[in-house]
């Protein structure tokens, strides 16, 4: 179950600087940092310019200590907020859209093709388990003697379906005109499909600044999608910092290390559950168990993928394959499509996933949601983390506070909806899977700018890790990085 601030209101609001509904048309750009910073979650920015307000990501905080935050009212009016640009649709950047919705924004949503595509999976998908980890959660509270009625879901169905006729597609590489003196160019971030970083061109009496968010920048040489685009020019740039303090760590093929956990796990009889994101984890976990399979290096054994979601993502995958690299075109052609293999089974129904556990023999078990947050993967883990023969894989970042931080750090026992379980299944770790940049790509990335920009910003990444990605930048390049406070304001 998600944490209680998840899915109640607050018992108590933070006293929240909130900007006037109103806009006065001002010359400087004035630049809100509404989310992710010093933390890794909530994604969120708002744009102040020619009497426009233009708002980056609106994401939901998913680190346990920072959730309440998902429940205060935006500093910015939702009803003020002009337009919005998505970067990508995880939900860290998309979960609170329609909760925006739901307050008041009505202006557009400029998102790239795919991720317009996936907006309707993954935000029904939230709005889902917002609503079913609520209904569990009032059957314990009324169990239990407390009141069910305090539970409340942060947004419904409904609220989507407001949210979804406000995106309007756009393609890599093609300016958009987003309002009166705001322009916006959408370049490939190559960390999932129809990720972006975004390139903001805001002018107005006869100044122009650009603004480039870098959204989440990936990795270079990741398979199915292309490579993090490089720009040369910025007046500000605002960067993310998940890995700034450290690379991934290098511990062989991507290939061999799942093979090895696979067999070894297997042959002794037992499950292999991993937690999975559903949006480009999912589908490159199964681009390289293809492989595998191909090849006849792992048992012939079910492999299931549990997640509506990551099937339904795994078909806008298929439908947008012009974003993919030319590695997993030549895949496509010689016929062994990354996608589609045998042995494996996509769940998507609740009779399917429950079906699962009727399975003798050993499985592999990939299933939502990748930090163990929500999701049917609790149901997996319930199951099968006391069995000493099971292997509970992580091939993703693990936030926080999260049930997945918590596995991953050895603890002896873990909650899982209302319940201690003893951890006896082997834990293990891919290195190699992580969507996101390391320190060593982040600087990379930032040092193809031809020149330092104005103003450089640090965020979305855990406070050490920010700081530690300024004083690297500091050395390197002798620029100076700021790390912006949640609700700082400045004037760029």
């Amino acid at each position: 179950m998600p944490p209680d601030s998840l899915l109640s209101p607050p018992r108590e609001s933070l006293a929240l600087l909130t900007l006037p509904a109103h806009r006065s048309r001002v010359s400087l750009v004035k630049l809100h940092f509404l989310g992710a910073n010093r933390q890794v979650t909530g994604s969120c920015y708002c744009i102040e310019v020619a009497g426009s307000r233009v708002m980056v990501d609106c994401g939901m905080f998913q680190e346990r200590e920072f959730a309440e935050r998902n429940w205060h009212d935006c500093p910015v009016p939702a009803r003020s907020v002009d337009a919005l640009l998505l970067t990508h649709i995880h939900i860290d950047h998309s979960g609170r859209l329609p909760d925006l919705v739901r307050r008041g924004f009505r202006g557009k949503i400029y998102a790239t093709r795919p991720t317009k595509a996936m907006a309707e999976i993954m935000l029904l998908d939230a709005a889902g388990i917002q609503e079913e980890d609520a209904a569990y959660k009032r059957k314990r509270h009324q169990r239990e003697g407390r009141d069910p009625s305090l539970v409340k879901a942060l947004f419904n169905r409904g609220d989507v379906r407001n949210t979804l006729p406000l995106f309007k597609a756009v393609r890599y590489n093609e300016p958009v005109r987003v309002r009166d003196g705001v322009s916006a160019v959408f370049h490939d971030a190559g960390h999932i499909l129809g990720s972006s970083i975004l390139e903001v061109i805001c002018r107005e009496r006869g100044e122009e600044k650009r603004l480039i968010f870098s959204g989440d920048i990936g990795q270079w040489g990741k398979p199915l999608i292309r490579d993090p685009s490089l720009l040369t020019k910025a007046d500000v740039v605002v960067m993310e910092s998940t890995y700034g303090d450290r690379d991934h760590k290098e511990a062989g093929d991507v290939e061999a290390q799942l093979e090895d956990v696979l067999q070894r796990t297997l042959r002794r009889g037992g499950n292999v559950v991993i937690p999975t994101f559903a949006v480009e984890r999912a589908q490159e976990l199964m681009y390289h168990i293809s492989a595998l399979v191909h090849d006849d290096r792992i048992p012939d054994v079910p492999i299931f993928l549990d997640s509506p979601m990551a099937v339904d993502v795994t078909e806008v995958f298929r439908r947008y394959r012009d974003c993919f690299d030319e590695e997993t075109w030549e895949r496509i052609n010689s016929n062994e499509p990354p996608l589609r293999f045998p042995g494996l089974t996509m769940a998507r129904t609740s009779h399917e996933s429950r079906a699962i556990n009727d399975h003798q023999g050993p499985a592999v078990i990939m299933s939502t949601s990748g930090m163990c947050t929500a999701g049917r993967i609790k149901h997996h883990l319930r199951r099968n983390i006391g069995d000493k023969n099971s292997t509970v894989l992580f091939v993703g970042y693990q936030g926080r506070g999260t049930l997945g931080r918590q596995i991953l750090e050895g603890n002896s026992e873990v909650r899982i909806h209302g319940k201690q379980h003893p951890v006896r299944a082997e834990v293990a770790q891919i290195y190699g899977f992580s969507g996101h940049a390391d320190r060593s790509d982040l600087m990379k990335w930032i040092s193809h700018f031809e020149s330092q920009p104005r103003r450089l910003f640090l965020t979305h990444g855990e406070e050490s890790s920010s700081l530690a990605l300024a004083g690297r930048i500091k050395d390197e390049l002798g620029w100076d990085a700021v790390v912006p406070e949640y609700q700082q304001m400045f004037n760029v």
